[in-house]
């Protein structure tokens, strides 16, 4: 599986199989934009031979035969198969997402937790509850020593006394088990103050916050109650806690819908703002006019390369900034073995409810068919732990036949589930996107490598 395509004068060639990247002449584009597998000479030379030499065919073709032979071009799934089937999955927990609050003082219009409570009713999570978390957790974790707590809602701020007192807790395990513990938070920002700004600072070691984008696209969505915009309240108390946080890590989070699909004028303001690490990812979902629909696909595809562009052309003069789906590391990113078997939902990676029951990430909560044990009890539902254990690139069909699988993992589990009712069918638009998105990275890592310059 080879895909070939032209963008911003750069030709690139993509080996789905290797991930290999190729920047490629014209003449090299000619020969591997069409098929996928490796051309016949004679068909190449009577496709060719009236605007190229035949010397300058046979150079070309002979540096595409070299990478054919050293299995960077038209390589074969064995190679994948052997990075899921000599290595032994660690099945030891990594990390674990607290819903510490079924809550939300914000009603924005596009909320897959049904405006906070994931439709379970509106309720907190206890002390008891999250410090048996920790433990289940610390135990399940096994032999690894860096693990994960995720404060997540609804919004978790609602319930800073149980987040304060979680960390506390596992601060005391750390010294007690020689584990070592990395905290992150997603908050809408509007119950920021000089206590949870300085307490976040400190303690997390990255930050979510949720920002749309121009104010009015972010109002308009991310609302109270009463329908008054929350953009106001937000970007200074975000301004004041990014300015605090001295190195850490942080993302700026938006949401695109289909009343903004001039998407690019959004993230762009996110950079004017002085935010340095942005995320504008698409809605999810479909029923209203929020949600895209397969006739808005051109049009975003076309915005993904403007903003390309644009982004280009910050780096370029100094104005600096890392949006999320353009920052593939192509040299030492995850490993063959992780990128064939994704996030590790289901097993590494856990979500839990202000119940303590436990889901397979933080998107499946609130659906009782998804509760796969609880933190009391552990797991109780071995089968839908293998069903996501052995849920990767190469048992998904569409996955298998795809170029772009090595970059995306295979997608996400739940958009799979909530478009097709079932996770092992991707979501077609989301593919489609991610596709451009890549496509769009990798012109920019090419650009970057001529100019030689850094992020």
């Amino acid at each position: 599986m080879v895909h070939t395509y032209s963008l911003n004068g750069y030709n690139i060639t993509i080996d789905g199989n290797s991930g290999s990247i190729h920047v490629l002449d014209d003449i090299a584009c000619e020969m591997l934009k069409e098929g996928n597998e490796m051309p016949a000479y004679a068909d190449v030379q009577a496709k060719l031979k009236a605007t190229y030499s035949a010397d300058e065919i046979c150079e070309a073709y002979g540096e595409i035969q070299s990478l054919n032979d050293q299995g960077m071009l038209f390589s074969s799934e064995a190679g994948l198969e052997d990075a899921v089937n000599t290595k032994k999955l660690d099945t030891g927990l990594k990390a674990l997402c607290l819903h510490v609050s079924h809550d939300c003082n914000l009603r924005c219009d596009y909320c897959f937790a049904s405006s906070g409570d994931y439709n379970s009713g509106r309720k907190l999570m206890s002390k008891a509850v999250a410090l048996k978390a920790v433990d289940y957790l610390v135990a399940a974790s096994r032999g690894r020593r860096n693990i994960e707590i995720d404060f997540f809602g609804g919004e978790p701020l609602m319930n800073f006394n149980v987040v304060k007192e979680t960390v506390a807790y596992g601060r005391q395990l750390e010294k007690a088990t020689g584990k070592h513990f990395y905290f992150t938070i997603t908050t809408n920002g509007t119950l920021l103050n000089k206590e949870s700004i300085d307490f976040i600072n400190e303690n997390m070691d990255n930050v979510v916050i949720s920002i749309d984008g121009r104010k009015e696209v972010h109002d308009a969505a991310r609302h109270g109650r009463t329908g008054h915009g929350s953009y106001d309240k937000i970007v200074p108390l975000a301004k004041e806690l990014v300015a605090g946080r001295n190195g850490k890590s942080y993302f700026i989070r938006g949401t695109y819908t289909a009343r903004n699909k001039d998407f690019s004028k959004d993230v762009m303001h996110l950079a004017d703002l002085g935010f340095k690490e942005i995320s504008v990812e698409p809605v999810v979902g479909s029923g209203s006019d929020l949600y895209f629909k397969e006739s808005d696909i051109p049009e975003l595809l076309k915005e993904y390369e403007n903003l390309a562009l644009q982004y280009i052309g910050r780096l370029s003069d100094g104005r600096k900034f890392r949006f999320y789906h353009f920052n593939i590391d192509l040299y030492d990113g995850p490993c063959l073995f992780k990128r064939v078997t994704a996030c590790g939902a289901g097993y590494e990676y856990l979500a839990v409810s202000p119940e303590g029951d436990l889901y397979p990430c933080h998107q499946f909560v609130g659906q009782d068919e998804f509760i796969i044990g609880n933190v009391f009890t552990g797991i109780q539902n071995n089968e839908m732990r293998d069903q996501f254990m052995s849920n990767n690139i190469l048992s998904k069909e569409k996955c298998r036949d795809c170029w772009a699988k090595l970059f995306c993992s295979g997608g996400c589990h739940a958009n799979a589930y909530f478009s097709n009712g079932s996770i092992v069918q991707p979501n077609e638009l989301a593919c489609t996107l991610q596709k451009k998105r890549i496509e769009c990275a990798v012109m920019i890592q090419a650009l970057m490598a001529d100019e030689k310059m850094n992020y």
